[in-house]
């Protein structure tokens, strides 16, 4: 059996591949760029893009099993030709934006749900994996961490229940292999709503260096980041921050219900990508 994982090189996707070869599972990669994955040895890697649907013909070919990164501009079309290839169960990586429907959340939401409809409409097992925030996400603090041992950024009360992106993948990878997962919707969060200061902390101790988290103003960031992020990322990440410091982010115990075991904390996060904060 072939299992393929799309977006193979993401923060998710390159955990899931992992996964699956230390399973002993065969694995089809498709990457854009397949001359830079940097997957294991063993892993088949093509070439393709999720957006140019024609590419994806070749490696859907032989393939039970799909992972699927969400793309709503042409999932339609992806999962039909898949179904057409054979492929019997798809796992999507989804987002839990799909039921927080708030306004600063609702274009993501939508986006994620195309993808989920157009995955429901097909005839095959699917499972939608739904993550709350990847703790990947403060990797946008590693330059200044590296160059000044400081963290700028607004609303550092917030807290969130970050999620370890291998718990994601570790969950997707489970509904890949194992029956009993169809037509399940998992929301997913890490095991503690911890504040942005706090994460900052857990960084530095992950490092060995002290971490200062300095406030700035929700206007300042914008100046900061609004040139590459745009105006309507920038406001969804700043009224989902405001949110956790009035309500924090709500705790689930997901992971553990399907995997059987704690979900991985932030400080856990940390100390497995300290390289990238040294």
């Amino acid at each position: 059996m072939t299992i393929l994982v799309t977006g193979a090189t993401g923060n998710v996707g390159r955990h899931v591949v992992n996964q699956l070869v230390a399973a002993g599972e065969a694995v089809r990669a498709l990457t854009r760029r397949p001359e830079r994955t940097g997957l294991p040895a063993g892993v088949e890697v093509v070439a393709g893009d999720l957006r140019r649907p024609e590419t994806v013909s070749p490696a859907v070919a032989g393939v039970d099993r799909m992972y699927l990164f969400p793309v709503p501009e042409t999932a339609g079309e992806v999962v039909e030709l898949a179904v057409q290839a054979g492929v019997r169960r798809i796992v999507v990586l989804s987002s839990s934006s799909t039921v927080d429907r708030r306004s600063t959340n609702w274009a993501a939401g939508e986006e994620h749900l195309a993808v989920e409809r157009a995955v429901e409409a097909a005839d095959v097992e699917w499972t939608f994996v739904r993550p709350g925030a990847f703790a990947a996400n403060t990797l946008e603090w590693a330059p200044a961490i590296r160059a000044e041992g400081v963290v700028r950024a607004p609303h550092g009360a917030g807290r969130q229940a970050m999620v370890h992106e291998a718990d994601i993948a570790e969950v997707a990878t489970t509904a890949l292999l194992r029956d009993g997962h169809a037509g399940a919707k998992y929301l997913l969060t890490g095991p503690e709503a911890i504040s942005r200061v706090d994460q900052a902390r857990a960084i530095g101790a992950a490092i060995g260096r002290s971490v200062r988290f300095e406030e700035i103003s929700p206007e300042r960031y914008r100046e900061l980041v609004g040139v590459y992020l745009g105006d309507e990322v920038v406001d969804m990440l700043l009224g989902y921050w405001a949110d956790a410091e009035r309500t924090p982010d709500p705790v689930l115990p997901t992971v553990e219900e399907v995997l059987g075991r704690p979900a991985r904390t932030f400080a856990r996060w940390a100390e497995d990508n300290a390289a990238s904060f040294a």
